[in-house]
């Protein structure tokens, strides 16, 4: 990585923009099977929580909390789910996935179950809009 922020290429090719939190970009996963957010702080070189400064975890941690409460408006799920891994991924991000008791990962993780599902254009556009006004109004 270099000095300045730049988004891994995987996430992006994974991901659609939703918007920007004073420290994290929030990306909404692809897969319609999981309603699934990601946070990135935007700050170069860090691949773990502890890799953020005090303020920016604190900040993080806000910015979890809301993303969190997005998620619940969004989908109604039975759980939300908070992990931030960095197995395949290094740089630091944060997933916020909704779970239900019905969805075909239940009750294990989502990750390597099935094929990710792309939300069709017309829903995908729908529920970024969605998110980001409820991103505006927490």
């Amino acid at each position: 990585m270099t000095d300045a922020f730049s988004l891994d290429p995987r996430l992006a090719a994974d991901t659609h923009p939703v918007g920007d939190l004073a420290l994290c970009s929030v990306l909404l996963m692809d897969d319609a099977r999981f309603p699934w957010l990601i946070l990135v702080p935007r700050r170069p070189n860090l691949s773990e929580l502890t890799d953020l400064t005090p303020e920016d975890a604190r900040l993080a941690f806000e910015e979890i909390r809301i993303a969190v409460g997005v998620v619940q408006a969004l989908a109604r799920p039975d759980k939300v789910n908070v992990a931030a891994l960095g197995n395949v991924v290094s740089q630091l991000h944060i997933h916020v996935v909704a779970r239900f008791r019905s969805d075909p990962a239940w009750p294990g993780p989502v990750w390597g179950v099935g094929e990710p599902k792309p939300y069709p254009p017309h829903a995908r556009a729908a529920l970024l809009e969605r998110a980001a006004a409820l991103f505006v109004a927490a």
